[in-house]
């Protein structure tokens, strides 16, 4: 670069030097440094017609030849170029190998920009959904895809989640969508066949609730005898023992059997709890309380605190369901003599909480992520003499699940459990007249 200046400089000093001498020779001096200026500005002005020309011709060729400074320019634009076109070529390698991996795909998968048009689609697409490039690109996907739990997924979200809905094309397939938005004002629709699993889903589900509704008769008949049996006085001593084992695991089979029907029918209906009726939780847990202490006979000590009244908007049957499972374990693994407390009250942030602690035998960490699975035990011998059926929490999960809420759990084994159900603060309705009350 230096070189380059210097000869520019050389040039500049030779025209004015030749300028000077021919003025000493001849005289007009401002004629000769006049034409001195216009040799030098015409050079560049013809360097910069051959730079226009080789960019407007498309830079085609290699670019001009030249000597100073304008071959230093047309060698670093060059250069430019050819670092532009290896990375046009690296991006369209890179477009070719997306699109034909998106190709291959079994899934469809469509391009569409911020305001839900198509921009581009693979070929699983165009067979599920019968689009033809011809017509559909640039189309808005709602006007392809008129579901209406699709376009509430659309426009509301949130699409961390899938959202299912009938295919367009065949009404009797059930098609799941995502959108991952990225870029800018771009998103990425993938969509699959879930059609085969959602008949497996729908056959475990028959078969659940037929079978269960079947055992109810026959449990309901055998409970009805062996209580009768048990009643019976002239009934020998050697009989009593293993009759009372018998009404004692029919109990436990049809509390069973009832589990399973209330899994099944939150299964079966909308993935969430309307918003309607809005249910009076402190009440709820007021009731919830009297019946367990009724059944508990004094043998543990319930305490009930209750931050203010407010409701959660939801089915009243299944919180019911819900908060008395969570109270009847807190009272069936905690020691005759322990203290069970259950909590009702506000978090920042608008969200409320339904907590239940008590100071029984606890749950060792590792088995925490499972405990909401169906029959899973974290000691099997000593639940099966405790009564439970192993479907408690999953009925939780469910429940919770359909109330857009979670659950949070905090043990130590040896210490005690703290279960807390956390409902958003679009489920929550507050009093307007906070009330502090405890019920022990």
């Amino acid at each position: 670069m230096r070189e380059a200046w210097l000869s520019e400089w050389l040039m500049l000093g030779a025209l004015l030097t030749g300028a000077l001498l021919g003025s000493v020779l001849i005289g007009h001096a401002g004629l000769f440094f006049l034409a001195a200026v216009v040799i030098f500005l015409s050079r560049h002005l013809y360097q910069l017609y051959r730079l226009e020309r080789w960019l407007r011709i498309g830079r085609r060729r290699n670019p001009p030849e030249s000597w100073g400074i304008w071959g230093e320019v047309f060698e670093h634009y060059y250069r430019l170029q050819r670092r532009y076109y290896k990375r046009k070529k690296r991006l369209a390698r890179v477009i070719r190998e997306f699109r034909e991996s998106t190709a291959a795909m079994p899934d469809a998968a469509l391009v569409l920009d911020g305001e839900m048009r198509i921009l581009w689609f693979n070929d699983a697409a165009r067979e599920s959904l019968r689009l033809s490039p011809a017509r559909d690109l640039g189309q808005p996907i709602v006007n392809l895809i008129r579901a209406p739990a699709f376009k509430r997924y659309l426009h509301s979200g949130p699409y961390d989640r899938m959202v299912d809905f009938a295919s367009p094309v065949h009404d009797s397939r059930t098609l799941s969508a995502r959108l991952i938005p990225y870029g800018a004002d771009q998103n990425l629709l993938m969509i699959r066949d879930v059609t085969r699993l959602h008949r497996l889903q729908a056959m475990r589900r028959d078969f659940v609730a037929n079978a269960s509704h079947e055992l109810r008769s026959p449990l309901t008949v055998l409970a009805g005898y062996l209580e009768a049996l048990n009643d019976e006085k002239s009934l020998g001593a050697d009989w009593q023992g293993p009759v009372e084992e018998m009404l004692g695991q029919c109990r436990r089979m049809n509390s069973l059997v009832n589990d399973l029907l209330e899994i099944s029918r939150m299964e079966t209906e909308e993935a969430d709890a309307p918003v309607d009726d809005v249910v009076d939780v402190h009440e709820l847990i007021d009731c919830i309380l009297q019946y367990a202490r009724t059944e508990d006979g004094a043998r543990h000590e319930i305490d009930f605190e209750s931050a203010r009244q407010a409701g959660v908007a939801g089915e009243e049957r299944e919180l019911y369901s819900a908060f008395s499972n969570l109270v009847t374990n807190a009272l069936r693994y905690t020691p005759e003599g322990g203290r069970v407390t259950v909590r009702w009250y506000p978090r920042p942030g608008g969200e409320w909480v339904f907590e239940v602690e008590d100071n029984g035998i606890g749950i060792e960490k590792k088995h925490i992520s499972f405990i909401t699975q169906r029959f899973y035990r974290v000691d099997s011998s000593h639940s099966r003499k405790l009564g439970g059926t192993g479907l408690g929490l999953a009925i939780v999960k469910h429940v919770l699940q359909r109330h857009n809420a979670l659950l949070e759990v905090d043990s130590t084994l040896g210490q005690g459990s703290v279960f807390r159900c956390v409902f958003p603060q679009a489920r929550c309705r507050v009093d307007a007249q906070p009330a502090i009350r405890s019920v022990s």
